[in-house]
Order: C-alpha cells, then structure tokens, then sequence
C-alpha cells in the first residue's frame, strides 16, 4: 500500500506515478478540458522538452494528474498547472505530484522552488510545504 500525503491508502497499482514518461498531447489536453473549463487544445509535445521535469499520474493507462516545473537554468524552478481530474480529486494525488516535482527539483540542484496560487489554494500548497511570501504580478495579457 501506498500512503499518500493526506493520509489516504491507495493501492500502488490503483495510481502509478511517472516522472518525465511519456504523455501524449491527447492525454494532456482530455485532462484540462475535464478540469480547466477555459481550457484550449494545445499542442504539448514540443514544450515537453523544455520543462525542468513533469509528473503525471495514472490510474492504469488513464491520465489522472499531472504538473510540471520550469525553470531558469540554474537555481529557481516554477510549480506550473498542478491538475488532478475532478474525478481522483481529495486522495493525495496532487500532493504527490507536488512531492515528486519538489523533488526532481531538488535532485536538478535548484535552491528555490516557486508557486503562484490564488487564496483558496493556501491550505493545500501549505500542506505541500510552501511557505507564502510577498510577490508581484503583472497581467500580460
């Protein structure tokens, strides 16, 4: 048995965790559109590379969740899109997800890790282990 962040056992063969595996665009995007209502399809396979390291969570060949981390080549690495389907949500999926990014973090020898998050989302990124600190934003767009 797995125990997940929140405490909450799950078989280990229930979700398998993958970091920087293989994830087609299809996947991704069936993913966001059940979760981010604005979601438009993107094509992923040439950002992929770009990434410092992505995680993703299945339930047998079924996309689950799924993040990333990007980063500035040398010391700050960015938590992006932490997305778990409505469906897996409340059972430590995302926390693992945030486990494993922070820790291909680490092993890359970054010394920051960054999260941007709207105030809804404190407990859970607190949880994580983020500590909140003042920022600043501007909307590109």
């Amino acid at each position: 048995m797995l125990l997940g962040v929140e405490g909450v056992e799950m078989s280990a063969t229930e979700i398998r965790f993958e970091v920087n595996g293989l994830v087609s665009s299809e996947e991704l995007n069936a993913l966001y559109e059940a979760s981010w209502p604005a979601h438009v399809a993107t094509d992923f396979a040439p950002l992929l590379p770009h990434y410092l390291a992505y995680v993703c969570a299945y339930d047998a060949e079924a996309l689950a969740g799924w993040v990333y981390v990007a980063w500035d080549g040398w010391q700050h690495a960015f938590l992006l899109d932490p997305t778990v389907h409505p469906e897996y949500r409340r059972g430590g999926i995302g926390r693992e997800l945030v486990r494993l990014a922070t820790e291909a973090s680490r092993q890359a020898g970054c010394e920051w890790l960054h999260v941007d998050y709207t105030p809804d989302l404190t407990p859970f990124y607190e949880a994580c282990g983020f500590e909140p600190t003042a920022a600043g934003l501007i909307r590109l767009r």
